[in-house]
């Protein structure tokens, strides 16, 4: 049986398949970025239905309900530098990587792990953050 962390930053798409997630693979507390509140207001306007939208905008007044997000503040931006700098250093681009990059430089900066379901988007930094994989039920 794993032992939960008491506190972890979830990825964007842990929070959009959150009813699916098993609730031992999460932390006790689990905290999310204003980049990810950025990219779930960014799908309502993106969404190919009136029925994905609403879905979307029902998901994005829970997440408004449920949590207080973390800023994207100076300590992050300091650690957002280093890891685009590890991101270059193992041959990858950065640039398409600056959403995932900044979730991660909040947890850097916030001294938590990251929980995602893409642990691929996070390859290089494992020097300075903690990626727990999530698996979807």
């Amino acid at each position: 049986m794993s032992r939960r962390r008491p506190v972890g930053l979830l990825d964007t798409c842990v929070i959009i398949d959150l009813e699916l997630q098993p609730r031992e693979g999460l932390p006790l507390d689990g905290r999310i970025s204003t980049v990810s509140v950025s990219e779930l207001m960014l799908g309502v306007h993106i969404a190919n239905s009136a029925a994905e939208r609403s879905l979307r905008v029902t998901r994005l007044i829970s997440v408004g309900a449920n949590f207080y997000p973390l800023p994207f503040d100076d300590r992050a931006a300091n650690a957002f530098n280093t890891l685009a700098g590890l991101t270059v250093a193992v041959g990858r681009n950065p640039k398409p990587r600056k959403n995932d990059l900044m979730i991660a430089a909040t947890a850097v900066a916030n001294g938590m792990p990251l929980y995602t379901a893409n642990v691929d988007d996070f390859k290089g930094l494992e020097s300075m953050l903690e990626v727990i994989e999530v698996r979807p039920v």
